[in-house]
């Protein structure tokens, strides 16, 4: 089975701990704290390479994670870096928050790196915290947490030109006369489950890429037939050529066939509709009377015919009719944007993760006490002992640092006034 969806759940690497140690040695009386700082946890990053596929990958392993920063070492020795976890996608995969169904980003470029989740920052050793009133400081800061969120990758082919009708229209062979691809073909419908891709050289140098989509049937745009895996495909072609079986050896009629496809279309994008389509009427060679040929090209011409939608009597088994539409469809993309649609992002990860200026609330409650919250301040509470002295003076120091008891005294708050912090209740004295 193509594996072109995957959900998976990413988690960064959490950062060392700081050390706390203290230089012991003969000769160095005053030697003081030496605890070094702990490594970076390593990011999750993603890599857009040409050489991969598909999505197999992930379809089994469900849960990737980057390597733990190491604590730093005694004698100011920084803790290792975690590695990096690297993770290889096709071009045109795109990386979406699993619960919004949000854009995170499209790996729309070759060779083209995203770093998603950051590595936690390394705690910083007690030799940071040595003052000329607290020489031998006995904390040290925790490495930042790691994070974590579900995704889900989605690849949507990059092709100039997508093809696109009913099973069994003759798509593949068409593929397989044009191009270099050699997709399966049989008679039989849905002998194609997976989008194929072909390059089509036409003479000067000039050609596209042709994608084979999937053979539609009707209730795509709701799923049916695994309809939504085919229809994605669509998306990022700036041209379609809508082919149908002219002669109606199976009791088909070409005008309600593409009428279908188009319904289809539409109702899964809107702007799906939108797209500069050809219609290229396949199997025209099993059409032995003349007039009826004839007749069959007008009727398509009455319905659907206009300046920019050209109809093109064709036979991919026979390989008659096929250059005039390829030069048609080479024309039009010339015409157009050269660049394959590039979808924008919705979800900003760095908002939901944002480290630097986070604020900071203080309200009064109504017993009158002094509520204060933040994330940075619940952050610091979680590597902090506050029962112990040290770590009480590193809490003051913060507070002061951050500009909260100013904030404070603006508020007018009065020696002996509780300040609530996470549960933690203390007296405010200057």
């Amino acid at each position: 089975m193509f594996a072109d969806r995957a959900k998976i759940v990413l988690i960064s690497g959490k950062g060392g701990d700081g050390h706390i140690s203290f230089r012991r040695e003969k000769y160095v009386p005053d030697g003081g704290p030496d605890g070094g700082d702990g490594g970076r946890g390593g990011s999750i990053v993603f890599i857009a390479d040409p050489a991969v596929n598909t999505l197999s990958d992930y379809r089994f392993k469900r849960k990737f994670k980057a390597q733990d920063g190491e604590e730093g070492q005694k004698r100011n020795c920084h803790g290792k870096n975690g590695e990096d976890l690297e993770l290889k996608v096709p071009v045109g995969t795109l990386i979406k928050e699993a619960l919004s169904d949000k854009v995170i980003h499209d790996m729309s470029e070759p060779r083209e790196r995203f770093v998603l989740l950051k590595g936690g920052r390394g705690g910083k050793g007690n030799q940071h915290y040595a003052t000329p009133t607290m020489q031998a400081p006995r904390y040290a800061q925790s490495g930042g947490k790691a994070l974590e969120i579900e995704v889900v990758l989605e690849l949507k082919v990059i092709a100039d030109v997508g093809l696109v009708g009913f099973p069994n229209v003759g798509k593949s062979t068409f593929l397989s006369v044009v191009s270099n691809a050699k997709p399966k073909i049989a008679n039989y419908h849905f002998t194609t489950l997976s989008p194929n891709l072909g390059v089509v050289d036409l003479d000067g140098g000039e050609g596209f890429v042709l994608a084979d989509i999937p053979g539609l049937i009707e209730g795509a745009s709701e799923g049916v037939g695994l309809g939504h895996e085919f229809l994605r495909h669509v998306e990022r072609c700036r041209v379609l050529i809508h082919m149908v079986d002219a002669s109606g050896i199976e009791g088909r009629d070409p005008v309600q066939d593409i009428r279908a496809i188009n319904s289809e279309l539409e109702k899964y994008n809107v702007n799906l509709a939108g797209k500069r389509q050809v219609i290229a009427a396949n199997k025209m060679d099993l059409i032995a009377d003349e007039d009826e040929r004839n007749a069959v090209i007008q009727k398509l011409k009455d319905e659907f015919g206009t300046d920019e939608t050209e109809v093109f009597p064709i036979s991919a088994a026979a390989n008659m009719g096929i250059k005039p539409l390829l030069y048609a469809v080479n024309d039009i993309l010339k015409e157009m944007h050269a660049e394959p649609e590039v979808f924008a992002s919705e979800f900003d990860i760095n908002e939901v993760y944002a480290d630097k200026n986070e604020p900071y609330y203080i309200e009064v409650t109504d017993d009158g006490a002094y509520s204060i919250t933040g994330p940075r301040i619940e952050r610091m509470l979680g590597y902090t002992n506050l029962e112990a002295e040290k770590g009480f003076m590193f809490f003051q120091n913060f507070m002061k640092e951050q500009g909260i008891l100013d904030e404070l005294v603006e508020m007018g708050i009065e020696e002996g006034d509780t300040v609530r912090v996470y549960g933690h209740e203390f007296e405010y004295y200057k």
